[in-house]
């Protein structure tokens, strides 16, 4: 009977003891979820990660499409592991706010040269001689230039004034914009045009470029945009925290784009967390796969994979010499 006791404790004991791993959750996880928040270079940063994760760590994936606010939410939530491009200025609020709370982890800065702002093809200023196009507009050097060239840029519905294409309504950054063109004292000479989407600014800017036509217009790096056409961005001073919160009339302030991932992770999967920790691009790298895709019609895996090869020397560093060497044999 004494035996049946302490059998009976030792297995209590033992069922005890794997609970408490379970609620750790240390070093084990299943499958690790990444945030697709509907852009191009997202999507190639997180099958290079993948890729990585799946053939050097053994360890399944998945991905999440959504919105910048529902993809966010659900890292803070847990419902997604990672977020590898998070635009900290775009979302500064409910960013510092989920780091603040300790719902999630900054690990890296993926990185911080992207720019945004106002661009004109840079023939518009130089012209292109190989196209026989004259410069349009070769004093155009600021936005507050823009006001000398109204008529360059004329708005179909409203010829006597300039047309800007702004970003879709909704986005955070057409609010900004729009304030710009006020402050810069834009509004009396060009329409506000806020087109319904990302896809519908490319359109515009492609049929003009084709057509060897002026265009003014929002836009941002890294993208598959701007690496591929010759893009002049407009000046604006040097970015002023005060001023730029009062009226936005500087350039950008500068956004780092981080490697963020869920406040468990790091207990979940250390060496995950250790090499996210270690990752990091620039936009430059990023724009290479980015030109890739759109040129070869590739799938973002496909232009991850390419991109990897092409840059073996960088991403083996981010990991242990027998993860790179697992990841490498994979892609034989």
């Amino acid at each position: 009977m004494k035996k049946l006791i302490v059998l009976s404790a030792a297995a209590f004991l033992l069922v005890l003891s794997a609970c408490s791993g379970s609620d750790e959750a240390s070093g084990d996880i299943d499958k690790i979820t990444f945030a697709d928040a509907g852009w191009d270079s997202i999507r190639i940063h997180n099958n290079i990660a993948r890729k990585i994760i799946e053939e050097g760590y053994g360890i399944d994936t998945e991905v999440t499409p959504g919105s910048t606010a529902a993809t966010f939410q659900g890292l803070r939530e847990g419902d997604i592991n990672v977020y590898m491009e998070a635009w900290t200025d775009n979302i500064k609020e409910i960013y510092t706010e989920a780091i603040d709370e300790g719902d999630i982890k900054e690990v890296s800065v993926n990185f911080d040269d992207n720019v945004q702002g106002l661009y004109v093809p840079t023939y518009v200023i130089e012209g292109d001689e190989e196209r026989g196009i004259e410069p349009m507009a070769p004093d155009l050097k600021t936005v507050e230039d823009l006001k000398k060239y109204p008529e360059l840029f004329a708005d179909p519905a409203e010829p006597d004034k300039g047309r800007l294409i702004n970003a879709p309504s909704g986005w955070a950054v057409e609010k900004a914009i729009s304030e710009k063109m006020e402050a810069y004292g834009l509004n009396d000479t060009f329409v506000n045009f806020k087109p319904g989407s990302d896809a519908a600014i490319v359109a515009s800017l492609t049929d003009a470029i084709n057509a060897g036509e002026a265009w003014v217009g929002y836009y941002w790096s890294p993208t598959a945009v701007t690496a591929k056409y010759d893009l002049t961005l407009l000046v604006e001073p040097e970015y002023d925290k005060e001023v730029f919160e009062e009226t936005k009339a500087t350039e950008f302030p500068p956004n780092d784009v981080t490697v963020a991932v869920h406040k468990d992770l790091p207990e979940q999967a250390p060496e995950i967390v250790d090499f996210l920790g270690n990752y990091e691009t620039s936009s430059a790298l990023t724009e290479e796969a980015l030109k890739y895709m759109d040129e070869n019609q590739a799938s973002a895996e496909e232009a991850a994979v390419w991109w990897m090869n092409k840059h073996e020397d960088l991403w083996t560093s981010w990991v242990p010499e027998d993860v790179a060497e697992k990841v490498k044999e994979s892609m034989k």
